[in-house]
């Protein structure tokens, strides 16, 4: 057995089961050994695409993804999506092929600086030497993927050191290194609290049924970040919304006014804390993001089984606040955000996939989340063209039927992994809003700059034609009824709308 076979069955054992990639001659012994394992390999069209998919595989199923590629051509394609995992604390596993160690440093043939480069957009960028260490970190990797995922993790694998015969394997044992000294200050702040309220972040998604437990038996009002949308159905009266930029009036009445905030598994950017309140109480298991004057370094796990709540008589008062978000628009023939609000109204309990751009206001603004991964987009980084591989990763680790909602430049981004998309004959239904611009980009020329609209003009193909092309069933509407008809019929995937729309410009945050 060499190091390449024992790591696909450590993979197993771990119980992965989709690895997204593109073989290539450096990485060839782990695919060898991959090709006779029980894991299903999803070949993508190009290696950015195969890391945005094993993020959509954690963001929908709560489950890590794996990418892989070869060597520098290869993993430096994997950059764009890593970096946009890394922005947003996704854990997935990112192995890398590489040349033989003794050319590590020279010119020879695809050479670079792997390790360097991935070091900056991981939380761990590992380079083993020997097999013994080969097998060490991925254990260790997995381990802190499943019990402190804090985003990527890299392996850079030497096609030698995968070859080796010449290596020991044993268990790992770890720690995790939780800081709750902080818990008893949380607690006096707590024990005093008249008008608490929780902030709901993605680390908080695993405790979704104790958080719901303990906000029904005590009252306590909650809102979310973005990536906290559904951990608390959003039809409930006791989740009042997004709190932040595009926050609703309640949430952002709730966060002025109360006098203890307790913030679970949140980045706290700026999106989403505009000040960093003194009655901040942030629980994270990542100690580089902990802001305010109670950190909590830890699982939201462990800090809830340390804390104790008692009940409280404030959400009326927040509820007379009028919460209803206004969209202009959505009833107009044909502005993107009636595009949206109908294809919204029509899957509302699916997956929704949005990309970067102008529609993603729109879709966060109008979808209502009623359990955790129901919107999934690339936000931090927010790089153009994450929605199409962003749902393969996600159709494949859900079996669910997964919306996709972008632009006509989002799409082009990665229009090749419609093959993928054919080849695993997914249920996924792709709504292009072609306006034939970048039309954020337009709007910040022009509200910004003081400019002309310069170099946003797209000039598109037939969409339905090209989709066609990969044997996919493809249909074009241009008005608000054509779309509203569709959406009524058994819409099933492989599928792709092109939804012609206007030129609208987006609330942009103050």
């Amino acid at each position: 057995m060499n190091v390449s076979e024992r790591m696909v069955e450590i993979l197993a054992e771990e119980g992965v089961e989709n690895i997204f990639g593109i073989p290539g001659e450096q990485i060839m012994p782990f695919y060898k050994a991959l090709s006779s394992s029980k894991i299903n390999h999803i070949l993508t069209r190009h290696e950015q695409a195969a890391a945005h998919a094993a993020d959509g595989h954690y963001r929908s199923s709560g489950k890590f993804g794996v990418c892989i590629s070869t060597a520098s051509p290869g993993a430096l394609n994997f950059t764009m999506a890593v970096a946009t995992a890394f922005k947003d604390n996704i854990p997935i596993l990112v192995l890398t092929g590489d040349n033989e160690l003794k050319y590590r440093g020279t010119d020879y043939f695809q050479t670079t600086p792997q390790v360097e480069i991935f070091r900056n957009i991981t939380v761990e960028s590992y380079n083993p030497l020997n097999g013994t260490e080969a097998l060490y970190v991925l254990r260790a990797s997995i381990f802190s993927l499943k019990n402190n995922p804090k985003g990527p993790i890299h392996i850079n694998l030497s096609k030698d050191v995968l070859m080796s015969t010449d290596f020991e394997d044993f268990e790992l044992c770890y720690l995790c290194e939780d800081d709750l000294s902080n818990i008893s200050k949380a607690q006096e702040l707590i024990d005093k609290s008249k008008k608490p309220l929780l902030i709901l972040g993605a680390g908080a998604r695993s405790q979704a049924q104790n958080i719901k437990l303990i906000v029904e038996k005590y009252n306590i009002p909650v809102t979310t970040t973005f990536h906290g949308k559904g951990i608390i159905s959003e039809n409930e009266d006791i989740n009042l919304g997004m709190v932040g930029t595009r926050g609703t009036p309640q949430a952002g009445y709730a966060f002025e006014n109360a006098d203890c905030i307790i913030a679970l598994g949140i980045k706290g950017s700026e999106r989403t804390l505009s000040q960093i309140p003194d009655n901040l109480i942030h629980v994270n298991i990542n100690r580089d993001v902990l802001v305010g004057d109670y950190p909590i370094h830890g699982k939201v796990e462990d800090f809830l089984l340390n804390i104790q709540f008692s009940e409280v008589d404030w959400l009326g008062e927040i509820l007379e606040i009028d919460n209803d978000v206004v969209v202009d628009g959505i009833h107009d023939d044909l502005k993107p955000q009636a595009a949206i609000n109908e294809i919204l109204k029509r899957f509302s309990d699916n997956i929704v996939v949005s990309d970067a751009g102008s529609h993603t206001t729109w879709t966060t603004l109008l979808k209502r989340s009623t359990k955790p991964g129901q919107l999934l987009f690339s936000g931090g980084l927010a790089p153009m063209g994450y929605g199409l591989p962003a749902a393969i990763g996600a159709s494949i680790a859900s079996g669910e039927k997964i919306i996709v909602i972008n632009g006509d430049g989002d799409f082009q981004m990665n229009i090749q992994e419609l093959a993928t998309l054919k080849e695993n004959n997914l249920d996924v239904v792709v709504f292009i809003l072609n306006n034939s611009e970048f039309g954020i980009i337009r709007q910040w020329q022009e509200s910004f700059y003081d400019m002309k609209p310069y170099q946003i003009s797209l000039q598109n193909p037939d969409f339905v034609k090209l989709v066609s092309s990969y044997g996919i069933d493809a249909v074009r509407v241009d008005t608000l009824d054509d779309l509203k008809l569709l959406c009524e019929k058994n819409l099933t995937g492989p599928l792709v709308v092109e939804v012609v729309v206007e030129s609208e410009d987006v609330p942009l945050p103050k």
